[in-house]
């Protein structure tokens, strides 16, 4: 096993490398969609996000013994030739899931606002039960929200302990507001390739706001183009996309917010899956991990806030993401042609803008309890005793 001196390649939009594998070799940084095997002949670890697909192709040429993909989601590796190669593994499970359930209630907070309803009185359907949606069905419920759960999966599992638990098609019609977070799978006993086809879009109940966060590919963009043009009373919130870095411009059109795949763009999301990597290194190589991640996470620009009675929630979270934001970022975009599109894409993930986590911000005051409630479920810090 090598120990030292190793050359690592890593997507240039990961954060933090330098302080956590600086000191084990060189650092090379390369664009994540447009590495080459030739790139990559000196490698001996590579680490990737979701845009770079890893296999045979990319490294049968190299001396890579060890990939990490700083992500939850593993579609983009296959895990079957790494493992037959001899190369070693590791993901990022549950590294960017806060961020993505920030977004999701960010989203629903401000279609609460628009539309003028309490989300307290819808029924939420949750598609995925894992790292990210187990923890928005959590803060779910403790906003006191009824919530649906499919997870077939885990349902066979679990069984009765997964409460709510229902089948996709009842969770379709019975649902207000449908979330997504499965993985993309293509076989199996429950692949997730087209999930929402035409014929389960077609199934949804009048007034639906549909939220995809999970795969673009989990949704038939065509099948769904097609029900938006006919049925404006649905609600699309897209931030990930079937064809991408291509976005449809006429499907993100119809889409009430479009962001271009950052829902779990948090900084802190970032740099937990770059640190867990780090973690996952030193296991590989044998050594006890030396920098801890409170040590690679800066100190947030908003940090702590005190509250009057009547506070409200909505403002509180624009102080740290508004998705209008990254929706009109990406408009922007889409008069272009589509290799500019899929330019301008990668470039709005790669110059993205600092984005903290809603736990990073720690409220006080003098406020009732269910405001605390409140806050504390969407997931804020709560220090009361100031």
């Amino acid at each position: 096993m090598i120990k030292s001196g190793l050359t690592i390649f890593a997507d240039e939009n990961m954060p933090a490398l330098e302080p956590l594998f600086g000191h084990l070799g060189s650092l090379i940084r390369l664009p994540g969609r447009s590495m080459t095997p030739a790139d990559l002949k000196q490698a001996d670890i590579l680490l990737v996000r979701s845009v770079t697909q890893v296999g045979e192709e990319l490294l049968r040429d190299s001396k890579v013994k060890f990939v990490g993909t700083a992500t939850i989601g593993t579609d983009h590796i296959d895990q079957n030739w790494l493992q037959q190669a001899g190369v070693g593994f590791a993901s990022a499970p549950g590294c960017n899931a806060e961020a993505v359930v920030d977004y999701v209630l960010s989203v629903c907070f401000h279609l609460a606002g628009e539309q003028g309803f309490d989300l307290r009185d819808k029924t939420v359907g949750v598609v995925g039960e894992g790292n990210v949606g187990g923890r928005l069905v959590r803060r779910l419920r403790a906003l006191g929200v009824q919530v649906l759960v499919c997870d077939p999966s885990k349902a066979r599992e679990q069984g009765a302990k997964v409460v709510n638990s229902v089948e996709l098609q009842t969770l379709l019609a019975q649902a207000d507001i449908i979330s997504l977070h499965t993985p993309l799978t293509h076989d199996g006993a429950d692949p997730t390739w087209h999930l929402l086809g035409a014929d389960q879009l077609a199934g949804l109940k009048a007034d639906t706001i549909l939220i995809n966060t999970a795969r673009g590919p989990v949704i038939d963009n065509q099948a769904l183009l097609q029900i938006a043009r006919q049925r404006r009373d649905l609600t699309l919130i897209l931030d990930v996309w079937e064809q991408e870095p291509v976005v449809d411009p006429e499907l993100a059109a119809l889409c009430r917010i479009a962001t271009p795949h950052i829902a779990g763009y948090s900084l802190d999301g970032k740099i937990r899956g770059s640190w867990m990597l780090y973690q996952a290194v030193s296991q590989w190589l044998g050594t006890e991990p030396e920098v801890s991640l409170k040590s690679v996470l800066p100190a947030s620009a908003f940090s702590e806030v005190k509250l009057g009675q009547g506070a409200d929630t909505l403002p509180l979270m624009q102080l740290l993401y508004d998705p209008h934001r990254d929706d009109r970022a990406l408009r922007a975009t889409l008069h272009l042609s589509p290799d500019e599109r899929a330019k301008a894409f990668d470039q709005l993930r790669k110059s993205y803008p600092e984005r903290r986590e809603f736990a990073t911000l720690s409220l006080s005051g003098d406020i009732s309890s269910a405001q605390r409630t409140e806050l504390s479920a969407v997931g804020f810090s709560l220090n009361m005793d100031r």
